[in-house]
């Protein structure tokens, strides 16, 4: 469900939104976009820290910068950056493990605080992932 680079986004307008896709799999089969942007909001699917390569870091803090870091360049395909972010949503699948994933969305969202929420969830789409993270931007 992640997409690998910034280059491999594609945007499409539909239904008066700008949509975009990584080229997962999945975004055909589930019926949904990486991102979406309406107006000047924009919306981040959840993202798993999948790597380039289909696999998963044993660690939360690692999954949890390699999601972000999808997530920036999803927002970057849109003409947007982090500090646009005004809320982020984390789905931990243990949360005895949030310092280490809060440490890593701090050093991205550190100064920019946005409104956050972390939960624990009990599984996420593959049984390797251990967060998953969505955000929303107001531009302009």
């Amino acid at each position: 469900m992640a997409s690998n680079t910034n280059s491999a986004f594609t945007l499409a307008e539909r239904a008066g939104k700008t949509t975009v896709s990584s080229g997962s799999t999945w975004e055909p089969k589930i019926g949904y976009s990486r991102a979406v942007k309406k107006g000047n909001m924009i919306f981040v699917s959840g993202c798993v820290g999948i790597r380039e390569d289909k696999t998963f870091a044993p660690d939360v803090a690692e999954q949890t910068a390699r999601s972000l870091e999808i997530i920036t360049a999803a927002l970057a395909a849109l003409g947007a950056t982090p500090a646009d972010v005004v809320m982020t949503r984390m789905y931990m699948t243990d949360i005895s493990e949030w310092e280490k994933a809060a440490m890593a969305h701090g050093r991205i969202f550190g100064d920019i605080r946005p409104a956050t929420v972390m939960v624990e969830v009990s599984s996420l789409i593959d049984d390797a992932a251990l967060i998953e993270i969505e955000a929303t931007a107001v531009v302009g």
